[in-house]
């Protein structure tokens, strides 16, 4: 294993130990607002702290961007993207779909991803050219020549300055003829859920870097591809996202285009 993967895996089952101790007494945790309904806990700020303890052991020159200790420090060739728990909102309402999730830039590039879910006990690795992984079982994503029955994953605008009118009409041109559309909570799963299969696709709007930098890497080393809503390349910047197999990703901007064009105009 790539010793960057390693010490990312390490980090990430310590901040999963963190998180399953604690998963059963949501009652005592404290819960704070960090904007309207966007909620962090000292589970989320403990774990995040297990990671940072022990990337810092081993590579205590490289940058770090996190989400819940405001660590920014971004400017060096090694960058650290972490967030210690997607899906705090399922977890402190007892729904176990939440993870940790820890990306590795150098020189912009993202290089290693770890996405772990410590309740499922459910490991998803890769490194750039080698490949995505389960468990250590290589994964990859599904082969739908098209959206006809494919089964995609999503998430539903919920604060006050996103544009939900506008997600509202990509859902209404994505959901015609699939399978139906999941909401599970958590991107950086939902993105490895693409990876192994489990979904055919995905697409979420105002997401952060540390919400799906693992995830985009896991896609495509599980052979899928990742954009924007217009095909382009600056998601991690702008935070909309579009994630597939190669065919059901055409289709999904096919029927992307016209509506992101017109909110454009």
């Amino acid at each position: 294993m790539n010793p960057l993967l390693n010490i990312a895996v390490k980090a990430a089952r310590a901040a999963g130990q963190v998180i399953a101790r604690n998963a059963h007494r949501l009652d005592t945790l404290t819960i704070q607002d960090k904007q309207p309904n966007d909620f962090v806990t000292e589970v989320d700020q403990t774990a995040e702290r297990e990671i940072i303890r022990v990337i810092r052991r081993a590579y205590p020159d490289h940058g770090i961007l996190a989400e819940e200790s405001g660590a920014r420090d971004t400017d060096h060739d090694f960058v650290w993207v972490i967030d210690p728990l997607d899906g705090t909102t399922n977890f402190i309402h007892g729904i176990p779909q939440f993870a940790v999730s820890i990306a590795v830039r150098h020189r912009g590039r993202l290089e290693q991803a770890v996405v772990y879910d410590p309740i499922k006990e459910e490991l998803f690795t890769a490194s750039r050219g080698g490949g995505a992984f389960l468990n250590s079982r290589r994964i990859r994503v599904t082969g739908l020549k098209d959206l006809s029955g494919a089964l995609l994953g999503t998430g539903i605008p919920f604060r006050e300055e996103q544009d939900l009118d506008h997600y509202l009409r990509t859902l209404r041109v994505l959901l015609p003829g699939t399978a139906g559309v999941r909401r599970p909570g958590a991107a950086s799963l939902d993105l490895a859920y693409v990876a192994c299969g489990r979904l055919d696709g995905f697409w979420e709007m105002g997401l952060n870097e540390w919400d799906m930098a693992a995830g985009v890497l896991l896609v495509q080393e599980a052979g899928g591809l990742v954009s924007d809503l217009r095909g382009g390349n600056d998601y991690l910047e702008h935070g909309n996202v579009v994630a597939a197999g190669p065919k059901v990703f055409k289709a999904m901007l096919q029927r992307l285009h016209p509506v992101v064009n017109r909110c454009a105009e």
